[in-house]
């Protein structure tokens, strides 16, 4: 027989300490005890119901089939033959319950039953409560997508480092991670929220970033009280990570200077970003309607003595010395190419003797 005081303590301590409500413990060990019979006694067709009152100390298993002259399915129909005396109290396409508690308990197996039955809650309980964490985890952050948190490493392994926010865990993946940063525990570094989903048919998900480009202007967001009051505007950035960024800014007030903003003082606003991202260099654009002047100042620090631009085919010719090359390029192009992504032009190099 089922053992109640054992079963109610058991989903007392799992409530308490997974705080999953008991009555959705309650409607899982019911479910893993419809499929059981159906696994067991009967097929997959059956409509098996189950309740367990642990106040009273009852459970009860029951079919429910419809009454008809001529059964062709015996999972889910029954004759008025077999109803014997109470075929009289029916009429065709009713719907009866037939209590199955009592055989069940009183066949041989039920202990085997039992089992069965105890072996898929725990998988389904352990699911839940995985579901549960991660539901967690997402209204932590549902209101955080795109903005930056600052937290502390609390596991480094080999593909993943576990980081501690508000007592909880979260992950971030090899694939998000900058090889510059340096994680040891107890380290606390500036995390980009990067994703947030709670889609119909996917489990919650929250995607950590160190690596992409959204975490310049979220970084500078904390910085710059400019940006976030609506001063001054990043409106584009590029990124190689840990190695070099360009971003580009504007205004619409005449006396501010956008650059300048984001630089500050002794270089204290930038120097900030930047120590945040383990010393990734970053150059600061200012936008403008001059498309020529954009590019030249997307190539700093070289000096460029000219740009011609074709605009239907989206191409600039820039003119440099042969000296001024080397800084153009860069490290492997990057200077170039970061600077070709951040104006949206094909960037030619034009050696002036």
């Amino acid at each position: 027989m089922l053992d109640f005081k054992k079963l109610e303590a058991t989903i007392n301590l799992i409530s308490i300490e997974k705080k999953i409500p008991k009555e959705k413990l309650i409607d899982i060990i019911e479910s893993a005890l419809k499929t059981a019979y159906k696994k067991d006694y009967g097929t997959k067709d059956s409509k098996v119901n189950v309740k367990i009152n642990l106040e009273e100390k009852i459970l009860e298993i029951s079919l429910e089939k419809t009454v008809v002259k001529t059964v062709e399915n015996s999972s889910t129909e029954i004759s008025f033959d077999e109803l014997w005396d109470d075929a009289k109290n029916f009429e065709e396409w009713d719907i009866i319950e037939i209590d199955v508690t009592d055989d069940i308990i009183a066949w041989d197996n039920w202990e085997s039953f039992w089992r069965i039955a105890s072996q898929a809650a725990r998988q389904v309980i352990i699911q839940k409560i995985a579901d549960s964490e991660k539901e967690k985890i997402y209204d932590l952050f549902v209101w955080k997508e795109w903005k930056v948190v600052n937290m502390k490493v609390e596991i480094v392994e080999w593909w993943k480092v576990i980081f501690d926010y508000n007592w909880n865990q979260v992950i971030l993946p090899k694939s998000e991670q900058v090889s510059k940063d340096n994680y040891v525990a107890d380290a606390r570094f500036y995390i980009l929220i990067a994703e947030v989903t709670n889609k119909e048919l996917w489990n919650p998900k929250v995607i950590l970033s160190r690596k992409r480009k959204e975490l310049i202007p979220a970084l500078f967001d904390i910085y710059v009280p400019e940006i976030w009051e609506g001063i001054v505007t990043i409106d584009k950035v590029v990124r190689y990570p840990w190695v070099k960024s360009k971003i580009l800014v504007s205004t619409n007030y005449d006396q501010i200077d956008p650059v300048w903003t984001l630089i500050w003082q002794k270089w204290i606003r930038v120097k900030s970003v930047m120590e945040e991202l383990s010393w990734e260099k970053i150059d600061i654009v200012a936008n403008s309607d001059d498309i020529r002047d954009v590019i030249k100042r997307a190539l700093i620090p070289a000096n460029v003595l000219k740009v011609n631009i074709n605009d239907e085919k989206m191409v600039a010719d820039v003119y440099i010395t042969n000296e001024e090359k080397p800084k153009i390029i860069w490290k492997s192009w990057i200077n170039i190419n970061l600077a070709s992504e951040l104006v949206w032009y094909k960037i030619n190099l034009m050696i002036v003797d």
